[in-house]
């Protein structure tokens, strides 16, 4: 039996008063319905509360927050009931697929079963947008690169030195850092013949405890692998 997919669901309802109402109720349905049947595991669903369907990506709070967990932790699938559940004027749904497409995240439609996006890089003139956008967004990530560069080349020129991370001591170590640590430890033993979990795995049993970064973020298997690297000693 294969794994299924992991996937994000997304359910919006544009009024307040609908909250409360069965809207949310029939998509996350509809959505859980689709990916039992097609082989998607929806391990989270992001509810937009009271978000009109002509809101940008910008004015969406549970969006913005569902494409930050996606760049995090791999999970590549976004499933929606329909595309008026995505947004309502064609404008805002296009710009809001050309968005994801370009972060290499699929969305489906579980009504019709479509991978839109999929049918957004069939179209030459939509894949040229979606191109476009991924061209300024690496034009982006370049000049900043270039930016914080400078800045540390100015630095060490005035003050001869530039500061990197800081270094705790196990007296300063943050009490979540301290935490994580010693969860990450335990997970590390393991009995003769006992298979040690991955990094990846060891970010899900900390999400799973409550555990935060001291950021207050959740973990990825990257950050894990960060801590025992760098604090394993202390």
């Amino acid at each position: 039996m294969s794994t299924p997919v992991k996937a994000y669901g997304y359910v919006r309802v544009s009024g307040k008063g609908q909250v409360e109402g069965d809207g949310f109720r029939r998509q996350e349905a509809e959505i859980q319905a689709f990916a039992q049947a097609n082989g998607y595991e929806v391990v989270h669903v992001y509810r937009e509360e009271g978000i009109s369907g002509t809101a940008g990506e910008a004015d969406r709070p549970a969006f913005q927050e569902m494409v930050s967990a996606i760049l995090r932790n791999g999970v590549r699938t976004v499933i929606v009931e329909g595309l008026d559940r995505l947004a309502r004027k064609y404008r805002i749904q296009e710009t809001l697929l050309i968005y994801l497409t370009s972060k290499d995240i699929a969305l489906i439609a579980a009504r019709t079963g479509e991978d839109v996006t999929e049918a957004v890089m069939a179209d030459p003139m939509r894949k040229a947008l979606v191109q476009i956008q991924g061209v300024f967004a690496e034009l982006e990530k370049g000049l900043l690169v270039k930016k914080l560069r400078v800045a540390r080349e100015r630095m060490r020129e005035e003050k001869g030195q530039c500061e990197g991370r800081h270094a705790y001591t196990h007296e300063t170590l943050p009490e979540a850092l301290r935490e994580a640590l010693e969860a990450i430890r335990v997970m590390r033993r393991t009995k003769p013949g006992q298979k040690r979990k991955s990094f990846a795995e060891m970010a899900s049993v900390l999400n799973a405890q409550g555990l935060v970064t001291v950021q207050g973020k959740p973990f990825t298997g990257y950050n894990v692998q960060a801590i025992w690297r760098r604090h394993r000693k202390l």
